[in-house]
């Protein structure tokens, strides 16, 4: 009764705490405190209560969950809690360059973000960005298994070929986009000159700006790929492909009817992780294009930025990551829902 009772005051003084600075924060109380600070100070107060109470309730099992509360309260506080805080504010006008501050304004920035043709752009190009993956893929496989054969220098390739992963991508924009593809004196735009192109410019091209980004992006990313894919390779089983080559099987056929089908959940893994990935592409479209031209190699990610840098529209650019955010989940889960049904068929 006692961890009961300790967790319920904890609870009703952190939620009353809360309640309290959210209707200060909104203008309905005209008292309250400067800054969130007690509301932190409430909630680390129930933290600890809540263990407390674990303990007193279900004694050494409770300590078991010491263990493991930590993790949670850090993800509510880090995780949970500015995402309802991101919702509260994409339901306000909030410019930093207002005097007035910030207020409710209902659902205008859902509207704006309707009737706005540059959000439709980018979540275009990211469509565009996602189905790249495929063909990343494709490479990663080739290149996996190139790897995984008994070929000269094997360990010097896979170590070169794991060398772009080891970059930053921000420096791989500054040190390709920014330079190797400078029109007028970089290394690749002199080449082009020399095989024919009279006035190479990657970046002002709407297609040819979207498939320089997305090359640069690949080349540091589809490392990743090859690492997940040749240890899949090397956990197959070799038994399995003596016996297709005892059969008669020739190479393709091996590959086609032993080696893919067994590489199926490695190779599910690895393009749910790179669309993931690939729908975070932010760093090297703001560095070399920000997001242009006229809005071509924009993404979501970089949108939302230029709208809290450049125009200090918070509550706007908010909605529109909050937006993102459900896309993300809604497209991420059917995406695994179509996996796990496609290996269910598999097996």
């Amino acid at each position: 009764m006692l961890g009961k009772w300790v967790f319920r005051l904890a609870s009703a003084l952190f939620v009353a705490m809360a309640a309290f600075q959210i209707a200060s924060a909104a203008g309905v109380l005209s008292i309250g405190f400067s800054n969130w600070r007690p509301t932190l100070y409430a909630f680390l107060l129930w933290g600890g209560a809540l263990g407390w109470s674990q303990v007193l309730k279900y004694g050494e099992a409770g300590k078991q969950t010491l263990f493991v509360l930590p993790a949670i309260l850090f993800t509510a506080a880090m995780v949970i809690f500015p995402t309802l805080f991101g919702l509260y504010i994409a339901f306000t006008d909030w410019n930093l360059n207002a005097q007035s501050g910030h207020h409710f304004n209902g659902l205008d920035n859902l509207r704006t973000l309707w009737s706005d043709s540059y959000f439709w752009n980018a979540l275009g190009n990211m469509v565009f960005y996602v189905a790249t993956v495929i063909v990343q893929y494709a490479i990663a496989f080739g290149l996996a298994l190139l790897l995984n054969t008994d070929i000269r220098a094997r360990k010097f390739f896979r170590v070169v070929f794991l060398l772009p992963f080891m970059l930053s991508p921000v420096a791989v924009s500054w040190m390709i986009g920014k330079s190797l593809m400078e029109t007028r004196f970089g290394p690749l735009a002199n080449f082009a000159r020399f095989l024919g192109w009279e006035n190479p410019a990657f970046f002002t091209n709407p297609w040819i700006a979207r498939t320089t980004i997305i090359v640069m992006d690949s080349w540091v990313w589809i490392p990743f790929m090859v690492i997940l894919l040749l240890a899949g390779l090397q956990a197959l089983p070799v038994d399995v492909k003596e016996a297709a080559k005892v059969d008669g099987a020739n190479a393709w056929q091996t590959f086609w009817e032993i080696t893919f089908p067994l590489m199926l959940p490695v190779s599910l893994t690895a393009i749910i992780l790179r669309t993931i990935f690939e729908l975070k592409l932010a760093d090297i479209v703001i560095n070399v294009t920000a997001g242009g031209p006229g809005g071509a190699t924009d993404t979501i990610s970089s949108f939302v930025f230029r709208e809290y840098r450049d125009r200090s529209n918070v509550g706007y650019a908010t909605m529109v990551a909050e937006v993102y955010l459900i896309i993300i989940i809604i497209f991420i889960t059917l995406l695994l829902k179509l996996a796990s049904r496609h290996m269910q068929k598999m097996t």
